[in-house]
């Protein structure tokens, strides 16, 4: 950030670039149009148009991402300033208008972090023309200064102070797939181990995948197409190292699969990576849109051929196994990636089974989203409805008591109510102090200098960059009482005041942080961690039947749709549904002004939604008919249609638009293996004893880091070492066949999946 001081405290470098932007343009636009035109109006637009897209919000990003973003919604400020202006005409009508614009503008925050950090600037941009006096007629002056405002803030955002881009997450996904290429081929050849540094190297490539390590703008959070593919890439290549890192021992027969691996890895990694120019690099694909290129179809017949091996050792059959796990994650990291960075071009070539949104119209993506959230147990729909009541209550109570600066009152009651009642009650009280003392300062100010409005023109610009450098460090308080006397700064060069206005500004405070806490007291969600908790810990439960019940389907030799029908898919898949949903809103919550530093380490979600997407992957595989397609719902061979099986989105219950219900078959968002054609015998005694015994644990393990997700007031803490008494692997049981090892080799990884949901990483994201 060039033109800072180095001398500046760490703490107060980042706003202290955003607050000379909004100094410089706000000043700017503002006597632009108060000295330069005469026009108080669209003076007072073009400040408060950028104090509310760059104070205000929180619009995550670099600054030409941030830039982008104004751009974006500069069509949404004209249709809030035209709306609020024309509602204004009644009381009741501005009051309508405030709760459902105030509850869209609230919602609009499922579209990930850009619209969530934006939102609390566009109720402003609402606000502001929806209170007297009614008139249409400078509706032109406030377009125009809204304009200004905006395209001011669109310039200072793009060149001034610029800052260094941090790596995407598609540059992050490739640096993921070029670590699992070098591990591949590590394993490929003697000693057919990883060495410290490589092992080292995919834990770290892995973790940066996490969202917690991710800036806000970079997350694939969005209900888009690529967003979405993007978001299973990252999932599926952290899935792919972690198979990599745990692979042991002399791959024989499997280090043909194992090159096939790292030249798709390194391929899916190339297109992953854009060039200089902008444009991809070919990838897995021959040209843009042609779908798998010879790298992933070599991997496929490399897979096949092992899956058709003669039986042999236990040591090979249950390396084999582990070999074919590696297989599938490289071949679904590679079919997100090419969705991800082609989108709808790549669409025709993927099978829609598990990339269910590969072909669904974008409308109809944001339709699942919305859909998705619409429900009370949303934290964005909860957030939404408290939001707009609150601030619907608050138009009512300064339309009625005709409250001088009534849009004080709703900007108290926007600014101050949190997600529980303690916490709002506690910003309350520090914000009302901090208003008092702003007050009494505004006061004496407003008493010494009088009419005398070149001081505060004089002013206004240093204490804007002051209030918006110390006010999000020190907190909620310091930011009201330097807010307080900046507004009064400003109304005093548009007309004359007094110290009375001190006064007025107190009481709107005060009224509308008390709206703030009653709807803080009768709907305050506590945020989205409590309701992933519950989602991932009811995720982990459905697994855990489904692994005893896959269990017992192996043993006994049951294959094929009545094998599936009896192990509960439908539950898992749906508890599925509403822990990505869970996690999505949680990664898409931006933090808020004056918030705690982060706690110790928590739960890694992702870990968990891997280990529920690789119960549904083993369970495919392991009660696959013996003529079942292998590998099932990838790229579609060259010459072959894909089959066109819609499954439901992981945002909520299909439309009826050929999609499965809500209590059908959902999606699984990650690799599925398949061993194509396997044996429908039962296993023999022992095999059969010894792995329904694995799965009970497994499944054990699995309840007990539900209640670790979940707690009781009860439940003891849950260790994240791994179970003494799991043996996985090293059981080899007389007479076992490809198939058991298969089994074996995905209780392991799930045990693996679930030591890393409660290892501390760094984070609970």
């Amino acid at each position: 950030m060039g033109g800072v001081p180095r001398r500046l405290p760490a703490a107060y470098t980042a706003p202290a670039v955003r607050a000379v932007r909004v100094a410089l343009v706000g000043a700017a636009g503002f006597y632009l149009f108060l000295y330069g035109f005469g026009s108080s109006t669209a003076a007072t637009y073009a400040l408060f148009s950028v104090v509310a897209l760059a104070g205000l919000s929180r619009i995550p990003g670099t600054g030409p991402q941030r830039a982008a973003t104004v751009v974006r919604l500069v069509p949404v400020c004209w249709l809030l300033v035209v709306v609020g202006t024309f509602l204004s005409v009644r009381t009741w009508s501005a009051v309508a208008g405030m709760l459902v614009i105030g509850f869209a503008l609230a919602f609009a925050a499922v579209g990930g972090p850009g619209p969530a950090g934006a939102g609390p600037g566009l109720q402003l941009l609402y606000i502001l023309p929806s209170f007297p006096p009614y008139d249409p007629g400078s509706l032109g002056l406030r377009l125009i200064g809204t304009t200004a405002g905006l395209a001011l803030l669109v310039l200072a955002e793009r060149y001034l102070f610029p800052e260094p881009a941090p790596p995407s997450y598609r540059e992050l996904a490739a640096t993921a797939g070029a670590t699992a290429a070098h591990c591949a081929r590590e394993l490929a050849a003697p000693p057919y181990a990883l060495s410290p540094a490589s092992a080292e190297r995919a834990r770290r490539d892995g973790t940066a995948l996490r969202s917690l390590r991710v800036p806000e703008a970079d997350r694939p959070a969005g209900p888009g197409r690529r967003d979405r593919a993007l978001t299973h890439t990252g999932l599926a290549a952290r899935t792919l190292l972690s198979r990599l890192s745990a692979l042991q021992g002399p791959p024989d027969g499997a280090a043909e699969v194992l090159r096939a691996v790292a030249r798709l890895a390194e391929s899916t990694a190339r297109e992953l990576r854009p060039r200089p120019d902008g444009t991809t690099a070919p990838g897995t694909g021959t040209a843009p849109g042609a779908g798998p290129g010879d790298a992933y179809e070599e991997l496929v017949a490399a897979r096949a051929r092992l899956v058709a091996a003669p039986a042999a050792a236990p040591a090979v059959l249950r390396r084999d196994a582990a070999v074919l796990e590696v297989a599938d994650a490289a071949l679904t990291t590679a079919t997100a990636a090419s969705l991800a960075v082609r989108g709808r071009a790549a669409a025709d070539r993927v099978q829609p089974g598990r990339f269910w949104y590969a072909r669904t119209p974008a409308p109809l993506l944001w339709w699942h989203r919305i859909r998705g959230h619409a429900g009370r147990r949303s934290v964005f729909f909860q957030n939404a409805v408290r939001i707009g009541l609150a601030l619907a209550a608050a138009r009512l109570v300064a339309g009625l008591d005709t409250l001088p600066h009534g849009f004080w009152a709703m900007l108290a009651t926007l600014s101050m109510t949190r997600t529980t009642f303690g916490e709002t009650r506690s910003t309350i009280r520090i914000a009302l102090a901090g208003t008092f003392a702003g007050a009494l300062f505004t006061a004496v100010l407003l008493t010494l200098v009088g009419p005398h409005t070149a001081v505060y023109a004089v002013v206004l610009p240093v204490w804007m960059l002051f209030a918006f450098t110390v006010g999000p460090v020190k907190g909620v308080g310091w930011a009201q009482g330097l807010f307080t006397v900046l507004v009064a700064m400003v109304f005093a060069q548009l007309a004359p005041a007094t110290w009375r206005l001190a006064g007025v500004r107190m009481a709107d405070v005060l009224i509308g942080s008390l709206i703030g806490g009653v709807f803080g007291l009768l709907a305050w969600p506590r945020g989205a961690h409590d309701e992933l908790g519950r989602a991932a810990a009811g995720l982990l439960r459905r697994a855990a039947e489904t692994v005893v019940a896959t269990g017992a389907c192996v043993a006994a030799g049951a294959v094929g749709q009545d094998a599936v029908a009896g192990r509960g898919y439908r539950s898992l898949r749906h508890a599925l549904v509403l822990a990505e949903s869970a996690y999505a809103q949680f990664q898409s919550e931006p933090a808020r002004l004056g918030t705690a530093a982060p706690g110790p380490p928590g739960p890694d979600w992702q870990a968990a939604l891997m280990a529920g997407h690789h119960v549904l992957w083993g369970a495919d595989r392991l009660t696959a008919p013996p003529d079942g397609p292998a590998p099932p719902d990838g790229l579609a061979p060259r010459d072959g249609p894909a089959p066109s099986d819609g499954l439901a989105p992981p945002d909520g219950p299909a439309p009826s638009d050929g999609m499965a219900p809500s209590d059908g078959p959902a999606p699984t968002d990650g690799p599925a293996p398949s061993d194509g054609p396997v044996s429908s015998a039962a296993l023999g005694p022992e095999p059969a004893e010894r792995l329904t015994g694995l799965g009970d644990r497994v499944a054990g393990r699995m309840l007990l880091v539900s209640a670790h997700l979940d707690p009781g007031g009860d439940n003891p803490p849950v260790p994240a070492l791994r179970d003494p008494a799991y043996r996985g692997s090293a059981a080899e049981p007389p007479g076992a066949p490809r198939r058991y090892y298969a089994a074996v080799s995905w209780l392991d990884s799930l045990t693996t999946d679930l030591e890393r949901v409660t290892a501390p990483e760094g984070g609970a994201r």
